[in-house]
Order: structure tokens, then sequence, then C-alpha cells
């Protein structure tokens, strides 16, 4: 989608990518956080002046959340594949290794937007702080409700607890997230995976 902004520099329209230029604010965000992603950071990344953020996006809470929306439907893709996952081990293994692969690529800044985020703790950054632990919640509330159905279905034996089993997986995709951005291998991640797997109870 194309989108004409009126550039102040040049006193004539400025035509750019918003797709593109969300991509790149994600990039930045990605790297840096809500907090030490300063609008300068954005703009130079995003190849526009700041009128043409506020007139496209809103101001910079309002691109992280358009920012935060991409990242979970195009990198966070795999959590729904894993929550239709037939079994509750497939279902541990597609999160695991979906969040490898997304945590280890090349291509991508390393760890995970949410973990980084969820941790600012400026006065400024507190809405968004809210905002991402609200989402995290409610990923976390549909992977537990999908542990309980496994074990009703008699896929997980009966004294393992769903919610419990749920938080286990999410404190260790949250840890695979911080060991990612502090520099973790591939290796030594997927070797947290596989060891995790190992003991999984399920069939």
């Amino acid at each position: 989608m194309k989108l004409e902004i009126c550039s102040a520099a040049k006193g004539r329209p400025r035509e750019f990518c918003v797709e593109e230029a969300l991509a790149a604010a994600l990039r930045v965000f990605w790297s840096k956080g809500y907090e030490g992603a300063s609008l300068s950071d954005l703009t130079e990344a995003m190849g526009i002046t700041r009128p043409s953020l506020y007139a496209a996006f809103g101001n910079k809470e309002s691109l992280f959340r358009k920012a935060l929306d991409l990242y979970e439907r195009e990198k966070l893709a795999y959590i729904a594949e894993a929550l239709a996952a037939p079994t509750s081990r497939a279902v541990a293994e597609r999160l695991l290794y979906g969040a490898l692969e997304m945590q280890t690529s090349e291509s991508e800044p390393k760890g995970c937007l949410r973990v980084i985020s969820s941790v600012a703790c400026g006065a400024e950054a507190e809405s968004i702080r809210s905002e991402v632990l609200k989402r995290r919640a409610s990923s976390q509330t549909a992977l537990k409700e999908r542990l309980e159905r496994a074990k009703a279905e008699g896929d997980l034996p009966e004294h393992v607890d769903g919610e419990s089993l749920a938080n286990y997986l999410g404190a260790l995709l949250q840890g695979m997230a911080v060991q990612a951005g502090g520099g973790a291998s591939r290796e030594q991640l997927r070797n947290l995976v596989e060891t995790s797997l190992a003991m999984w109870p399920g069939k």
C-alpha cells in the first residue's frame, strides 16, 4: 500500500510504502526495545520524516502497537499452528522448535519482542508494558486451555496439572528468548529444547 504524506522540508507529497516502513520500525523495536528506540532511530530506519511518521502511524506508542501486531501476525504464527497440533507433545514440539527457528534466524534480531518490551520500566512505557503483558497472558491462557483439553482426552497423565505445565512451557519460551538475546548459540538452545522434550509427560 502506498501512502502520500506531505513533506514539510520539500513542500511536496512524499510517497512511501506503509508496510515496508512498519517492517523497518518493527526491526528497530525488536533490536532496541520500546524505550531504547528513539524517534530518530525509527525515522532513519523507516526512511521517512517525523511528520510523515505521525501522519501515517500516530505517535510512537501507536507505531509500536502496529509493529507488535505485525510481529505477532508474521513472526509468532507458529504459536497458533502449535496449539492446533493433535497431541500435547506435538504442541510442545512445535512451540519450542518454532521459537528456536525464530530466535536464531540470521535475518532477524535475537530474542523476543514481547519479552524485551515487557521489562520496560519508564513512566512513558508503562502502557506499553501493560499491553505486552496482556497479550502474553492471552497466549498463555490459550496454551493452558489446550493442555487441559489434552489431559481431559487422556493425552496427559492424570497427575499432571495443565496450568502448571503451561506455565513451565511459558517460562521455558521466555528463557529461550532471554538467552537468544544474550548470545546463546543455536546448538545451545536446541539442546535445551531436546532436553525439555525428553522430560515431557505426554505421549
